[in-house]
């Protein structure tokens, strides 16, 4: 088994493997695109994934562009590709890093929580039984996108006990940490 460092040095993941071959045959016709393109949409759409997945790894892991040239080398991209994409790499390198670092850990807003306790009624071997059940409901604002979701929870009482503890263990360490 090899070990890519723009992998974070674990193996390449299969999908990886399998748009190498793609990826070389786009820059083999690179000349061709703007002309007449053999490549539908989705060869296109994999080509886009497997260079963002590439490039965006390896400047997460800071691989020098001499290191992944020689591992896109081992995947089968010809080497004159992998140089050409390496130089670019090189480039960009300390930008990519940068937006990688902008845009990392970007939670949603947390703008509004509300909650209510519904009880059901369960027939149990000819005896009733409340059954509360607390439903949650929380309005978020993408990090990215700026738009509001709603999300709606039900959970019992006995999950929601469980829940609350964990939040206010989870509270305390982030006050501690200040």
């Amino acid at each position: 088994m090899f070990r890519f460092r723009f992998c974070g040095d674990l193996d390449c993941p299969d999908w990886v493997l399998a748009e190498i071959s793609t990826l070389a045959r786009i820059y083999e016709k690179v000349s061709k695109l703007t002309a007449d393109a053999k490549f539908d949409s989705g060869d296109i759409k994999a080509s886009v994934a497997v260079l963002s997945f590439i490039l965006s790894n390896a400047a997460k892991h800071d691989v020098d562009s001499e290191s992944l040239s020689s591992e896109l080398q081992q995947l089968g991209l010809p080497k004159e590709h992998a140089t050409g994409l390496c130089k670019s790499y090189e480039d960009k390198h300390s930008a990519l890093q940068d937006k990688l670092r902008e845009t990392s850990l970007r939670l949603g807003k947390l703008e509004a929580v509300s909650w209510r306790v519904d009880y059901t009624l369960s027939s149990s071997e000819q005896k009733e039984v409340n059954q509360p059940m607390i439903q949650l409901k929380l309005q978020t604002q993408g990090a990215e996108s700026g738009s509001t979701e709603t999300s709606v929870v039900s959970v019992s009482a006995d999950k929601f006990r469980v829940l609350l503890a964990e939040l206010k263990q989870a509270q305390a360490m982030m006050n501690a940490l200040q």
